[in-house]
């Protein structure tokens, strides 16, 4: 293709490519600076409450069987005065969960305790309209939202509560830790994942001064913040980011507390792993479309309105990262790479594109662990492999949005899975399937063969960078597809779907 019009298509769209990677990849090198900047700017409160205010907790639950009565009895034992306190059960299951609901709901009542059980028939709005529902009668000025599968720590109210006493601080995130993480191999590299947003991401926008977002559990909001800002909403995917925009564009503070963890239940199958992935990026983009063009046309700064754009099309990446594997292939012509496109675009892309990413987790693995990073880290190359293999499932969500394609919020099953020694393939939820598994191997048979055209054409630097793709869409393909069939589920055969939520 040397020398021809397809060649030259190729070569702008490649470059295009990259060069859009390699502006995300410079805005988390811009992350990193801020977290390193302000990391030891901790918050704190303007001063105490006194007496304490009243506190509404709500448990937004949808077919939870496995994990709702871990759920109560962790917010049966939060520290705070029980007269002081209402617990608003938001259940909308259509499975035996509601039983155990209603039973753990009195048990509370009996001792004590202000519990308010709402089951809807009509679940309009999901999880957002389950949450616009309980406010209604919600008793307190400050809401506490815990997702089933989270377990607060017993000082979590008294360790947040006291930010509020600053009038312009309209809602409190806390730091999501993991129950499971050293399940499995997937577990292990979702909880990197997770860290590197939750401290490097979260930290460094609230303490510069620029916008974050809640992130849909763990955390507490004033109530008159939620309802100045429209309130809950549900014509995203992700309700909480939304409302967190909103927020903030009509001058809502918010704060992070990277040192108050409350640890929750990571995804033990690939395919509900995939499925939470899938609804965060699409309603990411939908957040996106929805208020990009409000924030740029406030009277905010332009560092903030730029920040703000990079946060709310980051996941684009991920539509970039699979163009990218479509473009990458053996047979794509051109000159040899020469010391003139090493240097001037292969190193400086590299450098931004790539390294970026293993300088970002790193990082975080280094703040949260400071004595066992090193090993975390080794963990790294698995990671690269596994933002590649998802690329696909992202980029799916990606386009879902861009063209206005409608689908239920679809939750992620959750099994009480907190020790290695627990079974979790013959729990009756089940993620829904796909045929993208397919196309996954298919990708993994195709960079196979990339690999071996690179050895047997001593490109051998390449090498690794292929693995890493061949790896990533393999791992993923093939976790994908294992529950898909009965001999792999330990005599199992039930093959459940989720039910959106």
């Amino acid at each position: 293709m040397q020398g021809s019009l397809g060649y030259i298509i190729w070569t702008i769209c490649y470059l295009s490519v990259l060069i859009g990677l390699s502006a995300y990849g410079i805005h988390r090198y811009f992350i990193v600076y801020l977290f390193l900047k302000n990391r030891k700017h901790e918050p704190v409160p303007a001063g105490c409450f006194d007496p304490l205010p009243k506190v509404t907790v709500q448990l937004p639950i949808f077919n939870e069987i496995y994990v709702v009565e871990r759920l109560l009895r962790s917010v049966s034992e939060l520290d705070y005065p029980r007269e002081l306190l209402q617990i608003q059960v938001l259940d909308d299951s259509t499975d035996d969960t509601c039983e155990v609901t209603s039973t753990c709901a009195e048990e509370l009542r009996q001792r004590g305790f202000n519990v308010e059980l709402i089951h809807r028939v009509d679940r309009t709005g999901f999880k957002a309209g389950a949450l616009a529902g309980g406010l209604e009668s919600a008793h307190g000025n400050f809401i506490c939202i815990l997702d089933a599968d989270f377990v607060p720590q017993p000082d979590l109210l008294k360790r947040c509560i006291h930010f509020f006493t600053n009038p312009e601080i309209g809602m409190i995130q806390t730091r999501w830790g993991h129950l499971n993480r050293g399940y499995s191999l997937l577990t292990r590299v979702q909880a990197m994942f997770l860290d590197g947003h939750l401290l490097l991401e979260q930290t460094a926008r609230s303490r510069s001064g620029r916008f974050f977002n809640f992130n849909g559990t763990a955390g507490l909001w004033r109530k008159s913040c939620i309802e100045e800002a429209g309130g809950w909403q549900h014509d995203t995917l992700t309700e909480d980011l939304d409302l967190s925009y909103r927020a903030q564009l009509v001058g809502w503070k918010f704060v992070f507390l990277s040192d108050v963890v409350t640890p929750a239940e990571l995804p033990v199958d690939m395919n509900g792993f995939k499925s939470q992935q899938h609804r965060w990026t699409k309603g990411s983009i939908q957040t996106c479309k929805k208020l990009l063009p409000t924030i740029w046309r406030s009277k905010l700064p332009f560092p903030i309105k730029l920040e703000a754009t990079g946060h709310l099309t980051s996941n684009f990446a991920y539509l970039l990262l699979a163009c990218l594997c479509v473009l990458l292939h053996p047979f794509s012509g051109g000159p040899p790479p020469g010391w003139f496109r090493t240097f001037l675009i292969d190193v400086p892309i590299f450098l931004t594109a790539s390294v970026s990413v293993a300088v970002f987790y790193i990082c975080a693995q280094r703040e949260l662990h400071p004595r066992t990073w090193m090993k975390e880290i080794l963990l790294l190359p698995c990671l690269l492999a596994l933002g590649v293999g998802l690329s696909l499932n992202n980029a799916r969500a990606v386009l879902e949005a861009v063209f206005n394609h409608k689908s239920d919020f679809t939750r992620t099953p959750k099994y009480g899975i907190e020790r290695k020694s627990q079974p979790w393939r013959t729990c009756k939820y089940r993620p829904l399937k796909s045929l993208l598994p397919v196309a996954e191997m298919a990708f993994a048979v195709y960079f196979s063969y990339f690999v071996w055209f690179a050895v047997e054409h001593r490109q051998f630097l390449s090498v690794p960078f292929l693995l890493m793709f061949q790896g990533g869409f393999l791992y993923v393909s093939l976790c994908s597809l294992r529950t898909w069939m009965p001999k792999f589920n330990f005599g199992s055969s039930r093959t459940h779907a989720a039910i959106p939520a």
